[in-house]
């Protein structure tokens, strides 16, 4: 049973919430909310699961700076210290939350026991196996980020663009998990429609990779990716886990970028194994 806390502005959801149990911190990715890391979270029995709603979507507050890397990470940091945990807790981010993690992690070693990066972005998206799709992307958001604050409302709740990613990402033939991911993200993405947020989270999202920081990251570490993943290819995740010191990858089989939606059990599987 997950609870909804909050905690100075930052709405977050526990999952297994006994002091006892060794602590994961999910973060999850752009336009995301904590809902998007649900099915994952429901499978990590034996641990102690928080997922914030980052600053400016779902249930928490836009920052009042610019939303980018780096006052992401001091927000993280901010987060992670309110907690009061007996224990440096496990972080793990998906996607945009991967450069969210891997920059905080680089930068308060200290303040994590592990690592964890789920489709971690390896590359830099508008150069990848989808780069055209990037690039239709960008279109979209920069158009959106010049209309007026009420008519960006209504473009970046587009039904019909948020069908499309679903359709780009999801390599599953199943039709109920395509159903359950685009009922997923029509109800919980149409309601971010912040203009600064959205133009501000897509420019970070787009502007770093996790290589930006990999090198200096010392805490054991775990990639998660999908063979299918065109967003980053396989090929460059496994060139990226071989940038960092101490980082092993689990690759999961006949999956793209959703892995948390296609595959949570796989994806909670394999970090059991690496916290084993």
């Amino acid at each position: 049973m997950n609870q909804h806390r909050t905690t100075h502005h930052t709405a977050y959801w526990t999952y297994n919430d006994h002091l006892e149990l060794p602590v994961i911190v999910m973060v999850h990715g752009f336009r995301g909310t904590h809902h998007g890391l649900d099915l994952v979270a429901r499978q990590m029995n034996g641990y102690r699961i928080i997922v914030p709603d980052i600053p400016g979507y779902g249930a928490t507050e836009p920052l009042e700076c610019e939303h980018s890397v780096e006052n992401y990470v001091s927000w993280l940091n901010k987060f992670i210290k309110d907690l009061q945990l007996a224990e440096p807790p496990v972080l793990m981010g998906h996607s945009f939350g991967s450069i969210i993690a891997a920059s905080f992690a680089a930068s308060n070693p200290k303040s994590i026991a592990k690592l964890i990066l789920v489709n971690p972005i390896g590359a830099p998206a508008l150069k990848g196996p989808r780069a055209t799709l990037s690039k239709i992307s960008s279109a979209y958001f920069w158009f959106g980020s010049k209309l007026p604050e009420r008519a960006a409302t209504k473009w970046f709740s587009s039904n019909a663009f948020s069908k499309a990613s679903v359709t780009a990402m999801v390599k599953t033939n199943d039709k109920e998990i395509k159903k359950y991911i685009n009922d997923q993200h029509k109800k919980n993405l149409s309601p971010n429609t912040n203009k600064r947020v959205i133009s501000e989270s897509y420019k970070a999202s787009v502007s770093s990779t996790v290589r930006d920081w990999a090198t200096g990251i010392s805490v054991p570490t775990l990639l998660i990716a999908g063979d299918l993943d065109d967003v980053t290819s396989l090929d460059k995740q496994y060139e990226l886990a071989d940038m960092f010191p101490n980082a092993s990858i689990e690759v999961i089989k006949n999956v793209g970028h959703l892995t948390q939606y296609e595959t949570p059990v796989e994806v909670a599987d394999a970090i059991k194994k690496f916290l084993r």
